[in-house]
């Protein structure tokens, strides 16, 4: 009887400090047999925002725990592991390389292969871990520090359609949160704010909303945000603004991806036409709420993770190190972390000053 693959993947891309195991079930499907996350928000609650420094260190202070964790809940002993995948990037070049490090040693140590992970394919591939997806598939990818639309061709194969020219929509959510007064990490809480106010009490722009085709912006509104914030009283002032950035996103997101959907079906006519949603922001329920319904509207099959999965987590990592091990797809171990690593190494360089759309 074949041996059904045991990964291991470890996650250090930013403040998070995650180690899980996976193994594919007689079908080769993964099923998760432990996903162990610790967060550093205590770390940097005083500071308003991540300390690349400081999350460095913690993840060198957390990390053999957090693998111990990891083995102990999956009941399966170390040196069953078939491989061992870590994120290379993108990400806190200080973060990643400890994350980096620590697996090359276990892979060296149990002599097994080690497979360097892009962050992002995990969280590409990620509703595999709950759905029954095929290629192509389009993807809409909205955490802290990414957003962009991209066609999900196969392992390794993606072609952008649009993506941010400026700020990430997640990091809106956690600037706007600052501005009104959140306490680190608040764009998670937006949402809550947002259910006590009135989401048609301020009018705030949608950058290139019209132009740029699935292109995103959100620097302008972020500047509006702060404006309007400098101005505020009163608590029911902050939900109102929390309202109406909440709606705006929702509008600017529900706009472009429509767009996104008559790009992505230029090129995968009489194909399923299925959508994922993934990334740290698709854990929002109302974004979620509203994706689905224009999906539907349109004639796609909207997927999403669970929450919990939404999120940066290992169980996304050690999946895509599954099927690049089932697919003989190594690498070496002088492979460099790599803080910028798109999927599409030919979109072009969308951010600065002087973009034209």
């Amino acid at each position: 009887m074949k041996k059904k693959a045991i990964i291991l993947g470890i996650e250090s891309s930013c403040d998070e400090t995650a180690a899980s195991i996976i193994q594919e079930n007689d079908r080769g499907k993964p099923i998760i047999l432990s996903n162990i996350v610790s967060s550093q928000i205590d770390v940097h609650k005083e500071f308003g925002g991540v300390v690349p420094e400081l999350a460095a260190r913690s993840h060198v202070e957390k990390i053999d725990l957090v693998l111990k964790k990891a083995i102990k809940k999956s009941k399966i002993k170390i040196h069953d592991i078939d491989a061992v995948a870590a994120t290379a990037g993108p990400g806190l070049i200080v973060c990643l390389s400890v994350g980096l490090t620590f697996a090359k040693t276990i892979a060296v140590s149990l002599n097994k292969p080690f497979i360097a992970v892009n962050h992002l394919e995990g969280h590409a591939l990620s509703p595999k871990l709950n759905s029954e997806i095929h290629f192509p598939y389009l993807l809409l990818l909205i955490s802290g520090g990414h957003s962009q639309f991209l066609n999900v061709k196969g392992l390794g194969k993606y072609k952008r359609l649009g993506t941010t020219i400026d700020d990430a929509v997640g990091e809106a959510f956690d600037k706007t949160a600052k501005l009104i007064g959140i306490e680190f990490p608040g764009g998670p809480k937006i949402e809550e704010y947002a259910k006590l106010g009135d989401k048609n009490f301020y009018s705030l722009p949608k950058p290139i909303i019209n132009r740029g085709g699935c292109n995103l912006s959100f620097a302008g509104l972020k500047t509006e945000v702060l404006k309007i914030s400098k101005k505020i009283k009163t608590n029911q002032e902050k939900y109102n603004l929390a309202a109406s950035f909440q709606k705006t996103i929702e509008e600017i997101l529900c706009k472009k991806t429509v767009i996104a959907f008559k790009e992505f079906k230029k090129t995968n006519f009489n194909k399923n036409n299925v959508f994922v949603v993934s990334g740290g922001v698709a854990s929002n329920k109302a974004i979620r709420k509203k994706l689905a319904f224009i999906s539907k509207e349109e004639n796609f099959q909207p997927i999403f993770p669970p929450i919990n999965l939404c999120t940066d987590n290992a169980a996304m990592i050690a999946l895509v190190g599954l099927e690049k091990y089932k697919a003989k797809l190594f690498d070496k171990l002088d492979f460099p972390a790599k803080p910028r690593w798109p999927l599409d190494k030919n979109a072009a360089f969308l951010k600065g000053a002087g973009v034209k759309l």
